[in-house]
């Protein structure tokens, strides 16, 4: 019973500049470490092959340490990898497989899908038919000539391929790179592997996008994931096992606050978070200056215990209660000044209104809590 492992869209050498230095530096690491969990993963469940569907690279340009790194990292499963290029690492005449050649970085049981056709792997029980991408875009189904495709007799037929399948996948998906939905059917595969879709799904019953095993992007699409692939013999049913191999969590939310227990809910929803999550958090609505205060508490216990939280709070609007500014005691023309910058927030919709007037009451604050002591 051949067993493989399905994994896609590693996307090596990419950036997270929106983060900083600390935990962009980290995400990339994870990137890695994911790699080598994959082989650990083959290894384990005792697989005969390793398919990679498209994009093990982010770019052409990535460094040569990068190139070095992605395949020292391939080490913990001594079995055949076979890498097809998708529409990030082209198979161009000059690309980054080239390069990873010329730096002799490639272990001999790694296995480059450079061109189309077939590679049989006769021991793994795989006849692999590939289809790489010899350019980033390309608007013919590059699967076709699996129909025709001959394989020998007795081996699994697997389809390689990095692309959109028509008809299936969301409306904002690019039109280039388009696979037929009744790939597996007409060309008589026992499995068809994908990548490009960043998250697992399941096309039919022969056809899978298996995800990124790392996320990368606040997408809830099932990412983080490899699939584990048994096909008894040629023409029967796959068996498809959902593998977790992400590390971190990605988690975009959109909030908007009315009353305190609004806020409540939201920060007990971060507390129930594991440490692994990446966050970005949009706030619109309004809220009170105690509850202004209990929530940069909140962020700045977050942001020591997540990987990442990155909070927008420019649509959240600061409403003091008659109790807010009794407890600031600011009368005379500090009291003026509060009520000034609550009007101009509500009027203008001004950040800076909304900042001054959180500042202020926090020096307030702290000025009433030095005359306590």
């Amino acid at each position: 019973m051949p067993r493989f492992l399905h994994t896609a869209d590693w996307q090596m050498g990419r950036s997270y500049s929106r983060f900083d230095a600390e935990d962009a530096a980290a995400l990339v690491e994870a990137r890695f470490q994911v790699i080598e969990r994959l082989a650990d993963l083959a290894t384990e469940h005792e697989c005969d092959a390793v398919l990679v569907a498209g994009d093990v690279f982010d770019a052409q340009t990535v460094s040569d340490r990068t190139i070095r790194r992605v395949f020292n990292a391939t080490k913990g499963f001594s079995g055949p990898w076979i890498m097809l290029p998708g529409n990030h690492d082209a198979a161009l005449v000059e690309s980054v497989w080239t390069r990873a050649r010329r730096l002799e970085a490639v272990p001999d049981n790694v296995h480059f899908a450079l061109e189309p056709g077939v590679i049989e792997l006769e021991q793994a029980g795989l006849a692999v038919l590939c289809a790489p991408l010899t350019q980033r875009h390309t608007y013919s189904d590059l699967t076709e000539p699996f129909n025709s495709l001959e394989t020998t007799e007795g081996l699994i037929r697997v389809g390689l391929a990095h692309g959109s399948v028509q008809g299936v996948l969301s409306d904002d998906i690019d039109a280039t790179n388009p696979i037929a939905p009744e790939r597996s059917v007409v060309a008589r595969l026992d499995y068809l592997a994908l990548g490009d879709w960043h998250g697992t799904k399941q096309i039919d019953e022969r056809t899978w996008y298996c995800g990124t095993p790392e996320p990368e992007r606040f997408r809830n699409n099932e990412t983080g994931q490899a699939l584990v692939v048994n096909v008894a013999e040629p023409g029967e049913r796959p068996e498809v096992t959902q593998v977790s191999t992400g590390r971190y969590e990605w988690h975009q939310w959109r909030e908007t606050l009315a009353v305190d227990s609004d806020l409540d809910q939201l920060l007990e929803r971060l507390l129930a978070l594991p440490e692994s999550s990446v966050v970005d958090l949009r706030l619109d609505g309004s809220v009170t200056l105690v509850g202004e205060e209990k929530l940069l508490r909140a962020l700045s216990i977050a942001e020591a215990r997540f990987r990442s939280i990155q909070c927008d709070r420019s649509g959240l609007h600061l409403e003091p209660t008659e109790d807010d500014i009794a407890d600031l005691k600011a009368d005379g023309y500090v009291g003026e000044v509060v009520e000034a910058l609550r009007t101009k927030q509500q009027e203008e919709d001004s950040d800076v209104a909304r900042e001054a007037l959180a500042i202020l009451a926090g020096l307030l604050r702290g000025k009433e809590q030095e005359a306590g002591q």
